[in-house]
């Protein structure tokens, strides 16, 4: 399916969308090409003429409208998402609530797009810098926050004045063209923004080959970022990333383990421990280490699992088979390496076609096991010890991955160092949750490049132009 320059574009190739809890078709969509891609580019651009030049008021009603037609659809979005993601309700309703607050974020920051005026060296000129949006933007999405992902790009892109073509995850297009849906019932001029759904080679190439688009922003694997930042360098778009993460979760011995209990089952197992911040290794100080694991293994055997739509489930299903049996691949090394099973370790049995894993918590960890290097994007988690604070910092920081990690301890001067040597884009100090709409979100090294949310995710969408105006003349 297409939405291109405000109208709904059908064909005859459909795609069929699954519950992954269930494995049953629960709707189809109509996919498109790269034809369509291009059309979309050039609506883009030809609204990008009108719709740069329209004031920041013009651009925050429209967001506000969007905002409020999408919070008036919360629960329906919340059940749309859970049903193609598989992610538990209250996940859901959580991320519809964090892609409006973005939308809400945006239209205000529209209002504060500041430039400069600078000193002159000459007595007969006026020096300026303006801010300017970047153009058409091509964005992709993933399909494990397949509501808030759009939003987060599409809101900045519209409050800087830039126009925009998405492509959202095959497995979870549904979400996307609800949003779309609101933001054409909001009034938003035609071209603005633009949906295609198809293959993502197809679509993709024709993003990065365009001379017209200006930025490619992407959240998704390391390979395919990768991918797009080889292919985008012909025309040297800007780009933003937003890629994998391994994020450590550093336990000292001064902190509290019940506290610390409660951040490890938010940032593991929250939507399946299938998001880029979740937890991907545990470190905790050796004289607590037993303590530790018995606790938080008694806690974990008592999450249920089960179909995200009974309120009472904590962990929902795999997103597919391949990531199914990565997950369950990784647990079989580390079995094979003399890890031990403290809990979980296995399917799960819905009586379903879906694909369920067990909350595992794997312990005596080494860094031999593929867990240890590769991100596992599941409800899987090895615990490894430490004695010194000296000792952790030589292993906490992954040789490719930056993206966030998380430190607990009673010792602010402690917080303070392991935060400062920590090499994440951002760190979370006795916090599981450091992630909120005005600050920024992004990562260092293969984990990505710019950030996302507050003042710093305008910053993507923006050009910026020096004028010098000399009066004399």
């Amino acid at each position: 399916m297409a939405y291109i320059n405000g109208s709904w574009i059908e064909s005859k190739s459909r795609l069929e969308v699954l519950n992954p809890a269930t494995n049953e078709i629960i709707d189809t969509v109509p996919v498109v090409g790269k034809a369509e891609t291009i059309a979309a580019i050039e609506s883009a651009r030809e609204a990008f003429k009108s719709w740069k030049k329209t004031t920041f008021s013009e651009r925050v009603d429209y967001l506000v409208k969007a905002a409020s037609i999408l919070r008036e659809q919360r629960e329906e979005l919340a059940e749309l998402i859970t049903k193609e993601n598989g992610k538990p309700l209250r996940d859901s309703r959580s991320e519809v609530d964090s892609g409006i607050a973005y939308i809400d974020w945006y239209a205000e920051e529209a209002k504060r797009i500041y430039g400069d005026v600078l000193p002159a060296a000459d007595q007969n000129k006026h020096l300026l810098v303006i801010r300017e949006p970047v153009g058409v933007c091509a964005a992709i999405t993933p399909w494990n926050f397949p509501f808030s992902m759009i939003t987060r790009k599409i809101a900045p892109a519209l409050a800087t004045g830039c126009t925009m073509v998405l492509k959202p995850a095959s497995a979870t297009p549904l979400s996307a063209i609800k949003v779309f849906e609101c933001f054409d019932k909001a009034g938003v001029p035609k071209g603005v923004i633009n949906l295609v759904i198809g293959s993502a080679q197809e679509i993709g190439n024709a993003m990065t080959q365009s001379e017209e688009v200006r930025k490619i922003t992407f959240t998704g694997s390391t390979a395919v970022g990768k991918l797009l930042l080889r292919d985008s360098a012909d025309t040297v778009k800007a780009v933003s990333m937003e890629l994998g993460g391994h994020a450590p979760f550093i336990i000292f011995d001064d902190a509290n383990i019940d506290f610390v209990i409660e951040g490890v089952l938010n940032t593991k197992f929250t939507n399946s421990g299938q998001t880029c911040v979740s937890t991907n290794r545990i470190y905790v100080q050796k004289n607590i280490a037993e303590e530790f694991s018995k606790t938080l293994a008694s806690r974990v055997s008592k999450l249920k699992i089960g179909n995200g739509l009974d309120e009472s489930v904590d962990v929902g299903p795999i997103i597919d088979l391949k990531s199914y049996e990565k997950i369950m691949d990784q647990i079989k090394d580390a079995k094979e390496k003399n890890a031990k099973i403290l809990c979980g370790g296995k399917p799960y049995d819905n009586k379903t076609d879906g694909k369920f894993i067990e909350p595992t918590i794997i312990t005596d960890a080494n860094e031999e096991m593929l867990i240890s290097s590769e991100e596992t994007f599941g409800p899987v988690v090895p615990i490894f010890t430490f004695e010194t604070e000296d000792e952790i910092i030589e292993k906490v920081n992954h040789r490719y991955y930056g993206l966030a990690g998380y430190c607990y301890t009673s010792d602010l001067g402690r917080a303070f160092r392991v935060s400062g040597e920590l090499e994440y884009g951002m760190v979370g100090v006795n916090d599981s949750s450091p992630f909120v709409v005005h600050a920024p979100f992004g990562g260092i090294k293969e984990s990505g490049l710019g950030q996302e949310g507050g003042k710093y995710g305008l910053e993507g969408y923006l050009i910026t132009k020096y004028i010098s105006i000399n009066t004399k003349y």
